[in-house]
């Protein structure tokens, strides 16, 4: 039967800029369990107090299909299993599986861990042995194994074999340094399967971007076990990336390692664990990414409505994404037809709007915007196009003023003078910017009209100098986005006045949520 590891709560926090707290470990697990993971690796508990916490908390969970797994290393050099404190830690979890370490390249045994060759193989056999008395299932992660096979085929075999004479469930076969190329590791696989009866698995690294193909090419060569992190964390480059391997086996290669639900789950488990990780996800990942089926190419956008698999390597939806549209200078009536049609808009081919927003989209993104990350934007001037846009608010002026005070703090003050439902209002504001200061004198200003405006907030901001060479003259492109805490969106302004462009994406941001609040606040 083929198995699912996951070491993102071990291995991916060794990715450098990310730290989970226990909290945070034990929800991502829960998830791990809704996607249909076979094995979770929650930790080292021989290392650090935190993961000692993780395996006495998660006992309290009750998981629906996964299998919690301690992490751990062979018994220590002329110690005896019996005697050793890191494995006697793996068995307090309390855990059904464990997973333990050794080496099996004969340069880091003789170097590194300054052993005999004959007493590493005697930690291995001991190790394996000792926690399988134990009732436990053990794997064996062959550290540094496609290295040591090339270093010295019979050694690593040997070290190999001992585990596997010992006992253990399964021998995994680990690209420590991330340098194997896919046609060694399915070479070496095949000659290992050919030999060793006990289930093979795989665990790679991406040092040279192949992690992902060296566990597929592994699996085809005959590995039954693979492990890899969500997203790809991990030290280094990281690890193989579970949501690429997943998708691969169940869609192309005919494995069911998840059931189809399972694998629908697959886009919103790799946002929840990067959200989780305060980490953004990367929109160009291949099957969750919010880019991974986006067509931008007029052509390729029409043609992928028309028959999808013309341009699209799988269903979207079989891993829970979404096909878009991303419109832009390249785009034509079709792409901008079904845009259209994701916001809800209504408009044919022949329509002769069509012809003027093309025509604007062209000019503005000629003048330095860009809509591919400001939907929101492209929205509001696509709803003003068809005449279904109606403002909230109309501005008279604003102004900033920036000023630097004793104590060395530099604030903004902003007035705007705004017309609300026949209204007029003057509102100012203090904020540690223009915009911050922009953004809290109209909430004060219009607050009172739409409550459903009190949940947005700015989530990021960010400015790019269009053209560097003409200095503090420049045209400033800026895109701001804002949440809800039921979706985000994408807004943007362009000027050569810095505060100018910060202006026309927030009140776009405001605009667009106003439009679709996250409840039914509507106007009053």
């Amino acid at each position: 039967m083929f198995t699912l590891y996951d070491t993102t709560l071990r291995d991916g926090t060794q990715r450098e800029g990310m730290s989970l707290s226990v909290e945070d470990k034990l929800r991502i697990a829960m998830r791990l369990d809704d996607l249909g993971i076979d094995y979770i690796e929650g930790g080292f508990p021989g290392s650090n107090p935190k993961d000692i916490e993780f395996f006495e908390r998660v006992r309290n969970v009750s998981f629906t299909h996964a299998t919690v797994t301690a992490f751990g290393s062979t018994c220590r050099k002329d110690i005896s299993a019996a005697e050793d404190t890191g494995l006697q830690a793996l068995l307090d979890t309390g855990c059904e599986a464990l997973c333990i370490f050794g080496k099996a390249w004969d340069i880091h045994v003789t170097e590194t861990l300054q052993a005999s060759l004959e007493e590493n193989v005697r930690m291995v056999r001991d190790s394996v042995a000792f926690l399988k008395a134990a009732g436990r299932t053990v794997f064996f992660d062959a550290e540094h194994f496609f290295d040591g096979y090339k270093h010295n085929a019979p050694y690593a075999k040997a070290v190999c074999r001992a585990a596997a004479e010992a006992g253990a469930d399964a021998i995994v076969l680990c690209d420590t340094n991330g340098g194997t190329l896919p046609h060694e590791v399915a070479l070496i696989v095949t000659l290992m399967n050919d030999e060793f009866e006990v289930p093979l698995g795989i665990h790679a690294h991406n040092d040279g971007a192949c992690a992902v193909a060296n566990s597929v090419v592994a699996i085809d060569a005959g590995c039954i076990h693979v492990q890899g992190t969500m997203n790809g964390y991990g030290e280094r480059a990281g690890n193989a990336d579970l949501t690429s391997i997943i998708p691969a086996l169940k869609l192309k290669m005919g494995i069911d390692c998840v059931t189809d639900d399972q694998l629908r789950l697959l886009t919103e488990v790799s946002h929840f664990v990067a959200e989780t990780a305060n980490l953004s996800p990367y929109p160009q990942q291949p099957y969750v990414g919010a880019s991974a089926f986006a067509h931008k190419g007029g052509v390729h956008a029409s043609a992928a409505a028309r028959l999808s698999e013309a341009y699209e390597h799988i269903d979207p939806s079989s891993v829970g994404n979404l096909a878009r549209v991303v419109v832009s200078e390249l785009a034509g009536r079709a792409s901008l037809v079904m845009k259209a049609a994701e916001m809800g808009i209504e408009v044919s081919a022949n329509d002769s709007v069509l012809a003027g927003v093309l025509d604007s989209i062209k000019e503005k993104e000629y003048r330095g915007y860009s809509f591919e990350a400001a939907d929101a934007s492209l929205e509001i001037m696509l709803r003003k196009a068809v005449g279904t846009y109606a403002p909230f608010f109309r501005l008279e002026s604003f102004r900033c003023i920036m000023e630097k005070r004793e104590d060395g703090r530099v604030m903004t003050e902003a007035t705007i003078k705004v017309h609300v439902e026949g209204h007029r209002f003057i509102a100012t504001a203090e904020g540690n910017g223009p915009v911050n200061a922009l953004d809290r004198a109209l909430r004060i200003a219009i607050g009172r009209f739409y409550p459903a405006l009190e949940p947005i907030e700015l989530t990021d901001f960010k400015v790019r100098v269009l053209d560097e060479k003409k200095g503090t003259g420049a045209v400033t492109r800026v895109l701001i986005e804002s949440a809800d805490g039921d979706k985000s969106w994408g807004t943007v302004g362009v000027s050569e006045n810095i505060i100018e462009a910060s202006w026309e994406a927030l009140v776009d941001s405001v605009e667009y949520g106003l439009s679709h609040p996250r409840q039914e606040n509507g106007r009053q």
